[in-house]
């Protein structure tokens, strides 16, 4: 992959990590219907805040690896 493939896949990452988690548990508070959208909101009032949590937080850890291998293949190219 290269430069713009890992920016690509960490922005796609990022906004389906900050959807499915802070944005999920914004529509719990306001009293919105859940959708696919934010599927966290449809488990019950305690699992769901914990399902959008971890959902971030894999997003985050996701983003990191690719962060990670970014910085090799560039660290590679610039040998």
């Amino acid at each position: 992959m290269n430069e713009a493939w890992y920016r690509l896949a960490m922005l796609l990452v990022l906004v389906a990590g900050v959807w499915e988690g802070p944005v999920a548990i914004v529509f719990s508070l306001l009293g919105r219907d859940p959708s696919w959208l934010t599927a966290a909101n449809y488990l019950d009032a305690p699992w769901r805040y914990v399902a959008a949590v971890a959902a971030a937080g894999v997003a985050f850890a996701i983003i990191a690896v690719l962060d990670i291998r970014h910085k090799k293949l560039t660290a590679a190219g610039q040998q």
